[in-house]
């Protein structure tokens, strides 16, 4: 039996978006994820942090993506809907590379994934985010996805679905048009992300020290914004 704890998202202007889960129901029973350790190809990696990264995937493409993956079955089945999810609060560090794995990281528990899921729509994300980034703020998992989640939930969205009708729709257009429905917010402070194919992958948010927005680096990657982007809807006409 499923329990509902988040329904359709609260409109703060006409096309202004202020949630990203449109439904989601969290079930009774949560596996618990897995132990996410760091490897040869993603080591251990103790630096300065130099400001930090809000990830947002757009759930659309991901579940468009990721087939009917055991992993993806609480995202994109079970009556859950979401628009932007929270991929994850990463620091960054003072130069290209940045810190990750930084100490040993405890299996969650399931209060802990109980309270993020409709943000972070998966239980082994939920550990991986902690594992990889969170252990390198040298703050507890509540401390850490309280951060995240506060960061996230304070986003406002403009009308993904008319923008994605946007004719010749470009990466520059995307980030502004997100911009504008956030103060203090710049396109410049955003990373568009997109699939091989040029649908919109993730938006990187880019934050100084103390979490404020901040212009994103050179380096850090992203479409330039005039190359194109399409945005999947879901199926949705």
């Amino acid at each position: 039996m499923l329990r509902a704890v988040l329904t359709f998202a609260a409109i703060a202007t006409p096309a202004v978006a202020s949630a990203q889960a449109y439904v989601c129901r969290v079930p009774d029973s949560i596996a618990a994820p897995r132990a996410d350790l760091p490897t040869l190809q993603q080591p251990r990696r103790v630096l300065p942090i130099g400001g930090y990264t809000l990830a947002l995937t757009w759930a659309p493409q991901y579940c468009r993506d990721s087939g009917d993956r055991d992993s993806s079955a609480f995202q994109c089945g079970s009556g859950n809907r979401f628009g932007f999810t929270l991929h994850g609060l990463w620091p960054d560090g003072e130069g290209k590379d940045w810190p990750q794995y930084c100490t040993s990281s405890p299996i969650l528990d399931a209060a802990e994934i109980r309270r993020n899921l409709c943000a972070t729509p998966s239980a082994q994300l939920l550990q991986h985010e902690y594992a990889k980034h969170g252990t390198c703020m040298g703050v507890s998992p509540r401390e850490y996805f309280r951060r995240s989640t506060a960061l996230y939930g304070r986003l406002r969205y403009p009308d993904m679905m008319a923008l994605s009708r946007r004719p010749r729709l470009t990466a520059g257009q995307v980030a502004t048009a997100i911009a504008r429905a956030n103060r203090g917010l710049t396109a410049n402070m955003m990373r568009i992300t997109a699939t091989r194919q040029g649908w919109l992958d993730e938006v990187w948010i880019c934050l100084d020290k103390r979490f404020a927005y901040a212009a994103c680096p050179a380096h850090q990657g992203g479409l330039k914004p005039s190359q194109p982007v399409k945005i999947w809807r879901g199926g949705r006409a």
